[in-house]
């Protein structure tokens, strides 16, 4: 046990009382050249936030059950206050009013103390005592003068309230209206913060400069280092004889890739024959990435940093340089590309027999598309099948295997969630121009069932092997969120079937049911989105915990390592253990930190395209749309359009009545009319404001949309068709009085 250790456990120890330094040293009997050490022990546990020094300089070990708490700060975008998630398990979050914030910014990890925290029957209540450790790096928002001499940033983000202070010479080229990136250089005390611009992203209104915004702001890296860029300009354009040696040559089986349209990194293909005993024999082989990208190279680690590809509606971000993931490591057609593959023997049960992962060297026959081979399969595109026709029928046959293992998947209760998503399209200057409904067709899911089996065939191959791993992790949804997800259910007249409690813990097929009941249906997407909310994030971990949404035991990402690091580290993992080496890799630093780049990359790419929606649908200020109600709350309702648009109408928005909220049944009701409205109610609705820059969109009941409630939103009807020509002279006169 080390000395900080032991001065903890001192602290915690029922003999112990909150001492003075001088007081500390002198019990323990820490001779006086040791005296800096013991401080030095005493801050490192002040900065980890197991203990705090009170106002009158006396040590204290953090205990909720003292009234002490260490947790991240998550402040509300609507108001001035913020909620502490604790770090200690089964602890629930505490309110702090905005006054008692200090210095402590949204996602900061603080040291708080409850200010009520012996009366149980109120909501708990606490000020944040120190910031234990500062979370926002980098802020973006618009610059403007304060007075002279000095400028401020508003950040973009509300849920951060501070106002950056900016000195003139920190301001780069920026001037008063540009959206700028601000580094925190000095958090001053008082809630004064200090910083200076790094990154000039253009006027305020800039679609492009919002967008530059919201990267930044999540710390994704979009430049490639020159030593990573340098190492990747050095890689091979062409695979060489020696690179062959000691792999299974696979060269001339019928081997082909199938991705999108406009895919440029193909990272796996697929093979499928019948064995005599009329088994399937599946191959799966994914791009020897790590090849290229070696162990502790600038490759791999800026692999490492960034985790994973972004992906958002007018760029890739992606995790390699294009060198490598467009070129030597994909598997483009008709040319040796080196490969992990593993074979699988599934018999008619959907059952893998036994499998082999082997090190390879293929020659892709055809870079298939989704559109052309769902054209083929389920089209019968003469065109198409003719062109292809020396691989129909084995499309054919991964057809039929993938029915085969999709039907054993929804046997053992695996959750299906194929409700409708939707794309925004953009143009060349990257403007949105569509929102279109992404369709899955045979193609997309036959690849995804080899993707599935292949990577719980790789996970169950490395847990029997004892090998050191980085396996992804759905575990079970808590008692209390399926609670709540069943009480939304009631609005659809629906139920999860059977007792669900701690001893009864619920099982997907159970889920599964809800989906298929609501297959097809206006409410489906709905449904699925909160279903998903109230399931555990899947997450990377060295420990084999399987995953629930898919009902397996065992499960790792292995398909992706062009575009994802845990992968990659699988490929090397995986290889070594091959060549019979030996494994060094940090498993437990890669679960983690690709865990929290994914997060990272996930909340970027919902947030653009939020942004991107909220910019589509500016074109239609003033027009009439159907929706659904998605959610309803105490503040107004949230709702959904076909085009998975959706938008708040606030309750002091709705005229016809006095609306007052039921939280049991999560309703509106009118206090004088009787009208209620419910989630699943469909509604007409006009568009009165979308707020771009903070991803807002704000509707209004049809029926309310009259001149003076529009007015409030400054928002005016949009023009009539040039044809009524006697209307929209009518309408400009209206306008230009106004």
């Amino acid at each position: 046990m080390d000395r900080k250790q032991k001065i903890l456990l001192f602290m915690k120890s029922k003999e112990y009382v909150p001492l003075k330094f001088a007081e500390m040293a002198a019990v323990i009997d820490v001779p006086k050249e040791d005296e800096p050490e013991l401080l030095s022990l005493l801050n490192e546990l002040s900065d980890e936030g197991k203990i705090y020094l009170t106002k009158k300089k006396r040590y204290i070990c953090t205990d909720s059950k003292a009234g002490t708490v260490v947790g991240k700060i998550r402040c509300n975008a609507n108001g001035f206050f913020g909620f502490v998630i604790c770090e200690e398990e089964n602890e629930e979050d505490i309110f702090i009013p905005g006054e008692k914030l200090g210095d402590a910014l949204d996602s900061d990890r603080v040291l708080i103390k409850l200010d009520n925290s012996s009366d149980k029957s109120r909501r708990r209540e606490g000020h944040v005592i120190k910031v234990l450790e500062h979370n926002n790096k980098t802020i973006v928002g618009v610059i403007y003068k304060e007075k002279e001499g000095t400028f401020r940033m508003r950040p973009d983000n509300r849920q951060i309230y501070a106002k950056v202070r900016i000195k003139p010479e920190d301001m780069m080229s920026a001037k008063t209206g540009d959206r700028v990136a601000c580094e925190i250089i000095e958090y001053a005390g008082n809630g004064k913060v200090w910083g200076k611009v790094i990154s000039v992203l253009g006027e305020e209104k800039s679609l492009k400069g919002c967008i530059e915004g919201i990267i930044l702001e999540h710390g994704i890296k979009q430049e490639f280092d020159a030593d990573t860029l340098a190492e990747a300009e050095n890689a091979p354009s062409l695979v060489t004889e020696a690179d062959v040696r000691g792999r299974e040559d696979l060269r001339d089986m019928m081997i082909f890739t199938i991705d999108g349209d406009d895919a440029r990194d193909f990272d796996d293909a697929v093979s499928l024959s019948i064995l005599n005993n009329g088994n399937y024999y599946l191959g799966v082989h994914i791009a020897d990435v790590t090849n290229y990208v070696t162990d502790g190279s600038a490759l791999d680690c800026e692999a490492l940093e960034r985790g994973t590809s972004v992906y958002l509606a007018d760029r890739v971000i992606p995790m390699l340089p294009k060198k490598l993931s467009n070129g030597i490591c994909s598997l483009n057609p008709n040319v040796d590309r080196l490969t992990l593959s593993v074979f699988m023997e599934v018999n008619t049960d959907g059952s893998v027999i036994s499998y082999k992962l082997e090190k390879t060297v293929i020659r892709s026959k055809e870079r298939m598309t989704y559109n052309n081979v769902n054209s083929i399969l389920e089209d019968g595109d003469k065109e198409l099948t003719e062109k292809y026709i020396h691989i129909v029928p084995t499309l054919k046959l991964m057809e039929e295997l993938a029915k085969i293992l999709r039907k054993k998947r929804d046997k053992r209760g695996a959750i299906q969630f194929d409700f409708p998503e939707t794309e925004v399209i953009v143009d060349e200057n990257g403007e949105p121009i569509e929102i279109v409904k992404v369709i899955r067709g045979t193609s997309q899911k036959l690849i995804e069932e080899f993707m599935l089996l292949a990577n719980e065939t790789i996970a169950e191959y490395a847990f029997w092997s004892e090998l050191p791993f980085v396996y992804r992790v759905h575990e079970a949804p808590s008692t209390d969120k399926i609670n709540e997800f069943n009480h939304f259910l009631r609005n659809f007249n629906l139920a999860i079937k059977g007792k669900i409690d701690d001893e009864n813990p619920i099982h997907p097929k159970a889920l599964q049911a809800i989906l298929d009941a609501v297959k097809d249906t206006p409410e489906e997407r709905m449904v699925a989105a909160k279903m998903l909310r109230s399931l555990m994030k899947a997450e990377y971990k060295t420990e084999n915990l399987g995953h629930f949404g898919l009902a397996a035991k065992y499960y790792c990402h292995f398909t992706s390592p062009i575009r994802r690091y845990p992968d990659l580290i699988i490929h090397r993992i995986l290889k070594a253990f091959l060549d019979g080496k030996e494994i060094r890799s940090n498993v437990a630093v890669a679960a983690s930190h690709s865990s929290d780049c994914e997060i990272a990359a996930e909340h970027t790419e919902r947030d653009v395209e939020d942004l991107m929606k909220t910019a589509y649908m500016s074109k239609y200020i003033g027009e009439a749309f159907e929706g659904v109600i998605s959610s309803v709350t105490g503040f107004g309702m949230f709702v959904e359009l076909e085009n998975s648009v959706e938008g708040l109408i606030r309750v002091e928005n709705m005229e016809n009545d006095y609306f007052e909220f039921d939280e049991n049944s999560s309703t509106l009701t009118g206090k004088r009319r009787g009208m209620t409205y419910k989630v699943g109610d469909v509604v007409r609705v006009v568009l009165a404001r979308c707020d771009i820059l903070l991803r807002q969109i704000d509707f209004v009941l049809e029926k309310d949309a009259g001149k003076k409630l529009l007015s409030k939103f400054r928002t005016e009807i949009k023009l009539p068709k040039k044809k009524n020509s006697h209307s929209r002279k009518k309408y400009l006169r209206r306008k230009k009085k106004r």
